[in-house]
């Protein structure tokens, strides 16, 4: 990212910051549109303890911009868990947000591209018209300062897109899996199915970019494919994992794909590319892939809040406990703590927990003591092609 792009985001920060300051809330913060998401670009005050997604595209559906842009939520909101509209979305509870006040910022060229938006986590009675006025203002000098990230991002995109249309044009994705092992006698139970680009360093390169440039769910939907095409060959009765965002699963094509493999043998595992915009939707495309026998597993256990969402939102078969408390795990007793409680939790709603990323002995033996008894890491197995 060169310097006006930084001079540009700098600058934008800092004018989120008098927002925040000027107007007493708890957080304020800059996002822009794309066709059907938006992307948090920037966010000053408690953007984490607000949960407020900064840097990640999440889509639009569900969203108090959309709603606003569109005329169906009002400018202001002093309290959100009242009103008649927001105390009912799925963003009210996953960001935490008990006032709202936001105005849309245009580009030079006078379009709509984005909306600055500030707000707290408990009601907020002076938030009113003279707020909005203000923060026209403020819109107006930031629309000004993102000419420059803006510009850096549509040569990233377009970078992107060229990138990752020839891996889709081509099918440039091989799949490799990783054994996941029944502790007790080192049974192999299941594969995770995983992608590798030779046009990315790393898959999470590839489905980034993907992200960045609307095409991640069809390389979901690639790599998808090219998985469940070796569910034939998959030994015994072992299950295969495969990895797929919230916005890939409610995509019909990669519906009817799971459908088609639908069956004991086959395991979605829900990714965090994305945020869930709307629990409701996701858990109704799910529900038809379980009365067809699909389980359904939740990554990133203990890792934040999203994983804990979808556990308690989505009622997984299995969870995944978070390779971050894996790590250690033998000489650390709070890890050591918590990896027993999440596997009695995992039993008591009827879900097992598989611990990734083990990689000694030591971590494989302390996790077993506290009764996890799956897992999978280089200490058991590294990915490999079947």
């Amino acid at each position: 990212m060169d310097t006006a792009t930084m001079t540009g985001l700098d600058e934008v920060e800092r004018l989120l910051d008098k927002v925040r300051l000027h107007l007493g809330v708890e957080a304020a913060w800059v996002s822009t549109l794309g066709s059907d998401d938006l992307t948090v670009w920037a966010a000053a005050g408690a953007a984490e303890p607000m949960r407020l997604p900064v840097g990640e595209r999440v889509g639009q559906l569900g969203s108090f911009c959309a709603r606003v842009l569109a005329g169906t939520l009002p400018d202001v909101i002093n309290d959100v868990r009242r009103h008649p509209v927001t105390r009912d979305l799925d963003t009210t509870r996953d960001l935490d947000i008990g006032s709202y006040c936001g105005v849309p910022w245009r580009s030079a060229d006078g379009t709509t591209a984005g909306m600055l938006c500030c707000g707290s986590r408990h009601p907020d009675p002076t938030l009113d018209q003279q707020a909005i006025r203000y923060l026209g203002l403020i819109a107006d000098l930031i629309g000004d300062q993102m000419t420059g990230p803006l510009t850096a991002r549509r040569h990233s995109v377009d970078s992107a897109r060229h990138t990752v249309q020839e891996v889709l044009d081509h099918q440039a994705v091989r799949m490799v899996f990783q054994p996941i092992v029944r502790l007790g006698d080192r049974v192999t139970v299941g594969y995770e199915a995983l992608a590798r680009f030779d046009a990315f360093t790393g898959p999470d390169r590839a489905f980034a970019a993907a992200s960045l440039c609307g095409l991640g769910v069809p390389l979901e939907h690639l790599a998808l494919r090219r998985a469940v095409d070796r569910l034939p060959d998959l030994p015994g009765d072992a299950y295969l994992a495969v990895n797929l965002s919230a916005e890939a699963l409610l995509d019909g094509e990669v519906l009817d794909t799971l459908l088609a493999h639908a069956g004991p043998r086959l395991t979605v595992e829900i990714t965090e590319h994305t945020q869930v915009s709307d629990y409701d939707l996701l858990t109704g495309a799910l529900a038809a892939l379980r009365r067809a026998g699909v389980r359904l597993s939740v990554d990133d256990a203990g890792a934040g809040y999203a994983s804990l969402a979808h556990v308690l939102r989505l009622r997984p078969d299995l969870i995944k406990l978070d390779i971050s408390l894996v790590r250690d795990v033998d000489t650390d007793p709070v890890k050591g703590a918590l990896a027993g409680c999440l596997n009695d939790f995992a039993g008591q709603i009827g879900a097992s927990l598989v611990a990734e990323g083990i990689e000694t002995a030591a971590e494989l033996a302390r996790l077993a003591a506290v009764g996890v008894r799956f897992g999978q890491g280089y200490h058991l197995a590294r990915p490999a092609e079947l």
